[in-house]
């Protein structure tokens, strides 16, 4: 039943993204037709009004960008204000789609209008000198304000009729421990479901309790099909404690001479269930997915494909700058220009991580204790060069050739020897989590300026977060963070 209500709105959004899109790209094209005096087609000349207005491409391309953007899944969690961002987002990618499709199809007309004419210079090639560029920008500006407009009028709507109790199921909780009244909690902050708690049925088969979160307790177990016919209900949600676990089968059975919809709540507690657990079926046994690599898929594909245009660009504009301190290594200290020491990334693998060198060689320690002494910020191993390198970041960049040997990403957890995290997976719970994903460059807990001598737990609260809430878009994020807040920070050592 909750499937099928939320199947309901998410259709009610798609038709009204449907028609927000549609009205979008008309506007668009009437002023561009306004603008530049075109006459208005006949009305029987349909494919114009189709095909011209780019409601043909920009419908199946803004639907689809919209679902891959998860804008089709009912999230009480998300603000109207992050709603509209990923609907700015997601137009911004479709207006691109849009005309690289019609370049694909080979709709010339329209796609050579995003090209200077032969003879023009740049400052003559102006927005308002050719239509279609015109149009495309003008899709571009009302896209985004039409969805979110018809999205926020649905929502205010539905809120609206919840609030009259129109649409409204009745349900009946069996528990009345701290499972059963999460459960009332829950579905009671959860408007979009019409469920309404009218009462709670005792997971005792017995109870002289009246009363519990201000709603009624009618009886035990032992009188629930007494209950159930003198106060029928839509939906029964079993929140029955672990300890009782026995007993479901028996109160299973027992409900299956009504007609009602029953919801088995189990009993864990929330914060060992990930937001986005997937449930999966192998020759009809039900298999919950606790925990696993969030990369997996299209998205690691994805992240890979980022990893390796980022990382191949980002060697280009580097390269000259990267001689240059390879030269001064070379020139101001003795030993090698690159350091590299082991390193622990996705799934427990050891790499060897590439830096340049910013230490001095002690020849009276063995290379295994340099490989593990803890650097700290007024260590005197560190030459004058490498301070500033390390100040910089610059020391890093040579990073670039382990991401495009896949040995890590742009964006993650930074990686660790493997000596401390024998450690740490002792000393903090959920440290390997950390391993779910590529070790990488830069991280959520870098550009919040936890790097260098900072908090080990508070850069795993951020690593756990960046893992939990991971996207591509997140990774970009970080990525213009590092950039725009350069690479110098106080916390580098």
């Amino acid at each position: 039943m909750l499937k099928q209500k939320s199947d309901l709105f998410l259709t009610l959004f798609g038709i009204v993204d449907v028609l927000a899109v549609s009205g979008a790209c008309i506007v668009a094209w009437v002023v561009r037709l306004a603008y530049f005096r075109e006459p208005l087609p006949s009305a029987s000349d349909w494919e114009s009004y189709f095909k011209d207005s780019l409601v043909v491409y920009a419908v199946p391309i803004v639907i689809a960008t919209m679902y891959l953007s998860k804008l089709y899944r009912p999230r009480r969690d998300r603000t109207l204000f992050g709603e509209f961002a990923q609907v700015f987002r997601a137009s911004l990618i479709s207006v691109a789609m849009i005309v690289v499709a019609i370049w694909a199809i080979g709709s010339e007309h329209l796609f050579n209008g995003l090209r200077p004419p032969p003879n023009a210079t740049y400052p003559g090639w102006r927005l308002s000198a050719d239509p279609f560029r015109l149009q495309l920008v003008i899709l571009l500006a009302i896209l985004p304000f039409l969805i979110g407009m018809y999205r926020l009028a649905l929502r205010l709507t539905l809120r609206a009729i919840r609030k009259r109790g129109w649409n409204a199921r009745h349900a009946a909780v069996i528990g009345v421990g701290r499972l059963g009244q999460i459960t009332a909690r829950t579905l009671g902050r959860n408007s979009w479901t019409g469920i309404k708690v009218e009462y709670f049925i005792s997971h005792h088969e017995q109870t002289n309790r009246v009363h519990c979160m201000d709603l009624p307790v009618k009886g035990g177990t032992r009188e629930m099909e007494t209950i159930l016919e003198k106060h029928p209900v839509d939906a029964i949600y079993l929140a029955i404690p672990s300890a009782m676990s026995a007993q479901l089968p028996q109160i299973l059975r027992r409900l299956e001479r009504f007609a009602v919809d029953v919801r088995i709540v189990p009993d864990v507690h929330p914060r060992y269930l990930p937001q986005n657990m997937a449930v999966s079926e192998l020759e009809g046994m039900p298999i919950l997915s606790y925990r696993e690599s969030p990369m997996a898929g299209v998205g690691g594909v994805l992240k890979r494909t980022v990893d390796l245009v980022g990382a191949s660009v980002a060697l280009l504009l580097f390269s000259p700058i990267m001689l240059v301190i390879a030269i001064g290594i070379a020139i101001t200290t003795r030993g090698p220009v690159l350091f590299k020491q082991r390193r622990v990334s996705l799934g427990g693998d050891v790499f060897w991580i590439y830096k340049f060198r910013t230490m001095i060689d002690d020849p009276s320690v063995s290379g295994a204790e340099q490989e593990t002494a803890w650097t700290t910020r007024d260590d005197a191993r560190i030459h004058r060069l490498g301070r500033w390198l390390r100040k910089t970041s610059l020391d890093e960049l040579p990073q670039l050739i382990n991401v495009l040997k896949g040995d890590m990403a742009l964006v993650g957890p930074r990686p660790e020897r493997p000596e401390l995290i024998d450690r740490f997976r002792e000393d903090w719970r959920g440290y390997m989590i950390r391993q779910h994903v590529k070790a990488g460059m830069t991280g959520w807990a870098q550009v919040n300026g936890l790097r260098g001598d900072t908090s080990l737990k508070k850069r795993l609260q951020y690593d756990l977060f960046y893992i939990r809430n991971w996207s591509i878009w997140f990774d970009v994020r970080i990525l213009f963070i590092t950039v725009f807040r350069g690479f110098v920070h106080r916390n580098a050592i």
